[in-house]
């Protein structure tokens, strides 16, 4: 194996304006390249190192998925239960009419939300975290919004259309952390450290973080084409409540903590160290292709041509439609600051991927690092 291609990759855009970049390679359970460069403080100039905290944004939402198949296979519920089973705020859910001028007319949902819904974004559920709802709950708890406040408070929104009928990149995975939260009984963040995060031993990823953690976070930049600079972004724009735990986005890592996790998933449920967290059958539901002939056309990011769309993960359904060097049954997801995991049980690869940039390039960086990955190997 050869990796320099890799290095002279992250090199090359963190010359031109990604701030830093960092990846890590696990090949077969061992370490076989790591390699970062840039500066996480570009104003210090402050060299990356492997111990610094970073928002993994929606990279959040493969854990979150997780932790409910966990429950699926406990029997605590089924993916084809309507999800008012077990949170009541949506059994009767209104949906905006189409063919209308009024934008406020709403009509009943024909079909309730069910459990695969959440996992598979087709609830109908936009992206919208300032809706006047969620505003309204988080100043009637103080600014607190803990996470099942915020699920009867989305409820309270139209849905964008009927729920299976569409798919739309959305708060979901925020309604399915409530949705563990009320099968399980434990908060979200306890739940997750309990079954998923303290067994695999990551003991630097969480929906809090420490004083000592804190001084290790990385700063957020955004890249001004303006200034023809990164400039520095402070703050966590997904945290709306200081206890929403938020399924979709809320989790901090490090790349050395949530490749441990990822790992586990390559292994199909199974750390190297002989933790389960799934079974391999519902690591194979994850990666399945979900989508429809109703929901596919909705799933059209250029960047993810040749993907389906699982559990909570894109997965590799084609390599003429991708271009991609990675097997079919290749699957993961990113982050809104450019945080991206390939997950490739057939190779036995786990990439974790790390930047701090929010107009993140991953159109641009993603599929190339992906290929000259497996180029390497």
């Amino acid at each position: 194996m050869n990796f320099a291609p890799l290095s002279r990759f992250i090199d090359r855009i963190t010359d031109w304006r990604i701030p830093w970049a960092e990846v890590l390679v696990i090949y077969r359970n061992e370490t076989v390249f790591r390699y970062r460069a840039g500066y996480a403080d570009l104003e210090a100039k402050t060299p990356i190192d492997e111990d610094s905290m970073i928002y993994l944004y929606s990279l959040t939402k493969i854990l979150t998925c997780t932790a409910a198949l966990q429950l699926v296979e406990k029997g605590a519920m089924l993916l084809g239960d309507p999800i008012s089973d077990y949170l009541p705020e949506f059994a009767e859910v209104a949906v905006r009419k189409k063919q209308t001028d009024d934008e406020a007319a709403t009509e009943l949902s024909e079909r309730p939300i069910t459990v695969r819904d959440l996992f598979t974004m087709t609830a109908g559920f936009s992206y919208d975290l300032a809706s006047r709802s969620i505003r309204e709950a988080a100043e009637r708890t103080d600014g607190r919004l803990p996470t099942r406040e915020f699920a009867l408070a989305l409820a309270k929104e139209p849905l964008q259309f009927v729920p299976g009928t569409r798919w739309n990149y959305s708060l979901c995975h925020d309604v399915l952390a409530a949705l563990v939260e009320e099968v399980d009984g434990r908060k979200f963040s306890t739940y997750v450290r309990e079954e998923i995060t303290d067994p695999l031993g990551m003991l630097d990823t969480g929906f809090y973080l420490s004083e000592a953690q804190h001084s290790r976070l990385a700063p957020m930049y955004q890249y001004s084409d303006e200034l023809e600079k990164a400039v520095r972004m402070d703050g966590d724009w997904y945290r709306i409540g200081t206890e929403f735990e938020s399924g979709g986005a809320g989790l901090l890592s490090t790349v050395s903590d949530y490749s441990l996790f990822l790992n586990m998933l390559t292994n199909r449920g199974i750390s190297p160290e002989g933790v389960r967290i799934l079974s391999n059958a519902s690591v194979d539901l994850m990666r399945a292709d979900h989508l429809t002939e109703q929901t596919r056309g909705d799933y059209n990011w250029a960047h993810h041509a040749g993907y389906g769309y699982g559990l909570g993960v894109r997965t590799h359904i084609s390599n003429a439609g991708s271009g991609s060097l990675s097997p079919l049954g290749e699957f993961g997801w990113s982050g809104a600051a450019g945080s991206f995991a390939i997950i490739d049980p057939e190779s036995q690869l786990t990439v974790m991927y790390a930047q701090h940039l929010v107009n993140n390039q991953e159109p641009f960086v993603h599929p190339r690092l992906k290929n000259i990955v497996y180029s390497c190997l």
